[in-house]
């Protein structure tokens, strides 16, 4: 800390001789005539003749990073937001006052150059500057060895400073940009139409999770920041919009790891007239364009995995995978009490007063879950953790839905949509006996949902795909705050 504060002193008392000497020290009138990534392509290939034949004055602005001195000249790497470009400075041809300019400069600092282009001893395409400015003074040393640091929170807590410094970083955010791009010029192409809907409301429905509270002064009431926005969407459904998507942020007030922030991002799409069958053959459709796309390929890399995304996906009923990673037979997956037994057998400690669909996917998430490298759509979950899907017409215990599992996380959640409102309201009052028996997940009664669905939803399915998640597949990133820009984090003490 002590060598930090000493090379922060320096730093300022270079910015206090260059305003001593004249110098603006923070102008907002330099307009970069060319980018680093630009000259790099029209350029670059350029033999040594070629490049000393133009006339081109060049100019770029940008970050230094890395200045190599020798005397009467020297060296340094600017880099802008397409790359970086080597800067040749002479004293001879910068004059006295330019190359004390440049003297009172550091690593970080962001200036403005001109210059001609060249190519050194090395064969490196370099501007042989006639010009540089200060445009920003960079008062903290960057750091040395930032991609390496333990702490990698220090990396999510100053994210300024890793997209600076680590060009596989920005790239991962770059890459992020052109996903969701492409997912939502997938849907317009299908005739989806993107629409918001509210971020507070006064039922928090849609996902069995724990919202966060706020509170509107004027109109004295709490509201809740959304978990979900599946309730509004098939309100719009109910309007006649019968092809609906939406991007933007959920909040859920629990547990934070490498798959879980407190806010994150959620496709939702809901199409009238069909099923989650259909909604299956459109998530391989969608997964399979951003592969070709960002890719150019169907083989993405996962840790020691290579997931192939060619269709068709393997389709797993909860049951059977339960059978197949836990070893079950027939009748432990059949019944509440072999369920028990099961879940006691592999020291799985579930609470054993779960009814049976919710033990059953508890038992599903512990044993099965981290084994579905592949992608997977897991179906037949049960009606008591559904209360939203349509009910199997051969099976009433259990609903049209499925997740999508690939890399061992679950990426996709969908189903049939239940739009009788009588079956509706019969769930919803099941919720409500949930939450006063103590669980605080159970979705509350959304009274005017219910009116909608009064008017007639058509049949319908919809989806919900987490974007985070679909970011670190396309990524190879192990954890969802690779993908945040800016993660929640606790605060500095």
């Amino acid at each position: 800390m002590d060598d930090l504060t000493e090379q922060m002193e320096v730093r300022r008392q270079k910015l206090l001789t260059l305003k001593e000497e004249g110098n603006s020290l923070y102008p907002n009138d330099f307009k970069p005539g060319h980018l680093t990534s630009q000259i790099n392509a029209d350029f670059g290939a350029l033999s040594e003749e070629q490049l000393g034949a133009l006339t081109t004055d060049f100019s770029l602005a940008g970050r230094i990073m890395g200045i190599r001195s020798f005397g009467k000249a020297s060296f340094f790497h600017l880099q802008d937001r397409k790359g970086r470009l080597q800067v040749y400075l002479r004293r001879d041809r910068l004059g006295e006052v330019g190359y004390r300019l440049f003297k009172l400069l550091d690593v970080g600092d962001i200036v403005a150059v001109r210059g001609h282009l060249f190519r050194t001893k090395t064969k490196e395409l370099t501007i042989d500057a006639q010009g540089i400015r200060l445009l920003c003074k960079c008062l903290r040393p960057l750091p040395e060895k930032w991609h390496g640091l333990a702490d990698v929170e220090a990396r999510y807590r100053q994210r300024y400073v890793d997209l600076m410094v680590n060009q596989e970083v920005r790239e991962v955010f770059e890459r992020r940009s052109r996903i969701v791009r492409l997912i939502r010029r997938f849907f317009e192409e299908r005739d989806f139409l993107e629409v918001e809907t509210p971020m507070m409301q006064s039922i928090p429905g849609g996902a069995a999770a724990r919202p966060f509270v706020t509170h509107h002064n004027t109109l004295d009431l709490d509201l809740y920041l959304r978990v979900a926005p599946e309730l509004f969407l098939k309100r719009l459904l109910v309007g006649g919009i019968e092809r609906v998507f939406e991007l933007n942020r959920n909040f859920r007030n629990e547990g934070i790891s490498v798959r879980h922030n407190p806010e994150f991002t959620m496709l939702e799409f809901y199409q009238a007239y069909a099923t989650y069958e259909d909604l299956m053959a459109l998530t391989e459709e969608l997964f399979v364009a951003v592969a070709r796309e960002i890719l150019g390929s169907l083989k993405v890399s996962a840790g020691d995995h290579v997931i192939d995304l060619q269709p068709p996906w393997r389709r797993l009923s909860l049951v059977q995978a339960v059978q197949e990673f836990g070893g079950a037979s027939n009748e432990e997956v059949a019944t509440l009490d072999g369920l028990r037994a099961l879940a006691q057998a592999k020291d799985l400690r579930i609470d054993p007063g779960l009814p049976y669909g919710n033990l059953l996917v508890e038992v599903f998430e512990r044993v099965a879950e981290p084994e579905l490298i592949q992608p997977t759509f897991v179906i037949g979950y049960p009606l008591e953790v559904s209360p939203l899907a349509r009910k199997n017409d051969a099976n009433p215990a259990f609903v049209d839905r499925f997740e999508l599992y690939i890399g061992g996380k679950e990426l996709a959640n969908a189903f049939s949509e239940l739009n009788d409102p009588l079956d509706q309201r019969s769930r919803f009052q099941q919720q409500a006996e949930a939450r006063r028996s103590g669980d605080e997940l159970a979705s509350p009664t959304d009274e005017d949902f219910l009116r909608a669905l009064e008017y007639g939803m058509p049949p319908a399915a919809g989806e919900g795909i987490g974007i985070d998640r679909m970011v670190m597949l396309f990524t190879g990133s192990p954890s969802i705050r690779d993908v945040i820009l800016f993660p929640v984090l606790r605060p500095e003490r």
